[in-house]
């Protein structure tokens, strides 16, 4: 579990193709590793991977097939930036969000606009996800939280205030370029509620009325 708070920066110093899937090495001289142990969890532009190899600058990972079919690291080449964030602890400040590393699919950046000393960015995203999009809900964006401040069609926007920019892969961001995106997780699990109070008995008390009532949904 994460809170989509980036930690730290990296670079993608190695991706070799094992068995059929990935194995990467991420190397970045900003992450502090004494506290990581093999088989902990850092979650890299978003993605949960798992420590295979862990060395005083970086560690190595495996990328499944699965991952590599809803993220971007397929598409990845050495040297891609990276955003990281290590594991959450119990006694960890829940700066941001609940992020599973769980990654749903991926975000195209549309528009880039100045906004004062802000920059808005509108993204569009696969229409199986934006019901899970409400405005100013949570959304991960290569595993950075951030808040949405509009929905229009396929599209919502993000603005991005500079400290977020500095210290993430934001800055690089432009027209085109694709993200990987989670979506906030209390959406996901609402919507399994929902379906499930349809299909079992008639006394279950869980209606898209009541979680209206009670200000989940509108």
């Amino acid at each position: 579990m994460f809170t989509g708070i980036i930690e730290a920066t990296g670079t993608l110093s190695e991706l070799t193709l094992k068995q059929g899937d990935l194995s990467v090495k991420v190397k970045s001289h900003n992450l502090d590793m004494a506290d990581v142990a093999l088989g902990d969890s850092i979650a890299t532009n978003g993605v949960c991977l798992t420590v295979v190899e862990k060395y005083s600058d970086g560690f190595r990972a495996d990328v499944s097939n699965e991952t590599l079919s809803l993220t971007r690291f397929g598409d990845y080449q050495v040297g891609q930036k990276v955003n990281l964030e290590k594991a959450l602890q119990p006694v960890s400040r829940l700066g941001g969000h609940l992020v599973s590393g769980h990654v749903d699919g991926i975000a195209t950046i549309v528009s880039v606009e100045a906004n004062a000393r802000a920059t808005d960015y509108w993204l569009s995203a696969p229409e199986a996800l934006l019901k899970y999009i409400p405005y100013k809900g949570s959304v991960a964006i290569d595993g950075i939280s951030l808040t949405v401040n509009a929905i229009e069609g396929n599209k919502f926007k993000l603005t991005i205030v500079p400290h977020t920019a500095q210290e993430t892969t934001i800055a690089d961001f432009k027209v085109g370029t694709v993200v990987n995106l989670e979506v906030d997780q209390i959406a996901r699990y609402l919507e399994r509620l929902i379906q499930g109070s349809k299909t079992t008995s008639s006394e279950s008390t869980l209606t898209t009325s009541l979680l209206a009532q009670a200000g989940f949904i509108k």
